[in-house]
């Protein structure tokens, strides 16, 4: 069994802790918040036996297997890389880095201190993502994709009353892109690999980061719209479209409700049970690479092409952070 450790104790971490002890691959040892008594509140139900407000603490500490990060954004390269060194396995939560070229020190350093390092991205490892990838041919040759996800976030009212949330605020490396947007970017990369060309567009807040956005990625022979959005909602499914057909998918997040319509047939609902929480998968795929030593190279060049995207979506729409001006190495 796998000795976790967690850096952050917000509902995610939460969420993820549970995932991972329900695969029965790890135990919660220790947990890292900037106060303490944070730590001891998040880790006292599961029988965390070590707390930290040290990070090199935490890192110096020989009993911690691997470490799940979940802290803002903009936190997630330079902590992720002082676990790496202290040789611990990382997984850490999308998106990995504010940027590519942080994303690519990321991995070097994984590399140069023999440890996995894992992007904790739910999607692809649900049973219904997959449901979605083997339908995809019984539809081809495939001509267009919409991948939605628009969600109101609750905090977006602060904001409009001048409050300075961490969803909107750029010191964070945050905004929708980088947020619920990148499911539709890593589901795209999931699906069909790098594209030849992205254009994107962004209604850009006084904060300086996208509340919303829409993204094209040009592929051989059919393009893939993306719409993400913070500040409202969507009420429509996401849509593959071939000349066999069409598939649905009600949220791409999670791989939930998957139907098929075939040209002249009914609808088809595709959509197979899963686990009520979704990271289990997300768990479960961490502990295979675990105990194989190295990550995928298929995991790998995913998260490293979504950087790729998500760094040129942003060079576009004119979003810039703090992070970007950080060299890591």
């Amino acid at each position: 069994m796998f000795k976790l450790a967690v850096i952050g104790t917000n509902w995610i971490s939460q969420q993820f802790v549970e995932a991972a002890i329900q695969t029965k691959e790890f135990c919660l040892q220790a947990v890292y918040s900037r106060d303490v008594e944070k730590a001891r509140e998040f880790g006292s139900p599961y029988n965390a036996e070590a707390y930290y407000d040290s990070l090199e603490a935490l890192g110096a500490d020989e009993s911690i297997d691997a470490v799940y990060i979940a802290s803002p954004n903009s936190f997630h390269a330079p902590q992720a890389m002082q676990m790496l060194k202290a040789g611990k396995h990382v997984i850490c939560e999308k998106p990995m880095a504010s940027n590519y070229s942080l994303a690519q020190a990321m991995f070097k350093t994984a590399e140069e201190n023999n440890v996995v390092l894992f992007e904790a991205f739910m999607s692809p490892y649900t049973p219904n993502f997959q449901v979605l990838k083997d339908s995809l041919p019984t539809i081809a040759p495939l001509r267009h994709a919409t991948i939605s996800y628009c969600q109101y976030s609750s905090r977006y009212q602060k904001y409009l009353n001048g409050e300075n949330p961490n969803t909107f605020n750029p010191e964070f490396s945050n905004g929708s892109i980088m947020d619920i947007g990148y499911y539709c970017v890593g589901s795209a990369v999931e699906l069909f690999g790098e594209p030849n060309s992205v254009q994107a567009s962004a209604h850009v807040l006084p904060s300086g980061v996208d509340g919303c956005g829409s993204v094209t990625l040009a592929y051989d022979g059919f393009n893939v719209n993306l719409l993400h959005s913070k500040v409202s909602d969507s009420l429509i499914p996401s849509e593959f479209q071939g000349e066999q057909g069409s598939v649905l998918v009600d949220m791409i997040a999670t791989g939930r409700g998957v139907e098929r319509i075939l040209r002249g047939e009914d609808k088809e609902v595709l959509t197979l049970p899963q686990e009520e929480n979704h990271m289990f998968y997300e768990a479960q795929a961490f502990a295979k690479q675990l105990k194989l030593g190295s990550i995928d190279p298929q995991m790998k060049q995913r998260s490293l092409t979504v950087a790729k995207v998500l760094t040129e979506v942003r060079r576009q729409t004119g979003v810039v952070f703090p992070a970007d001006k950080i060299a890591l190495g």
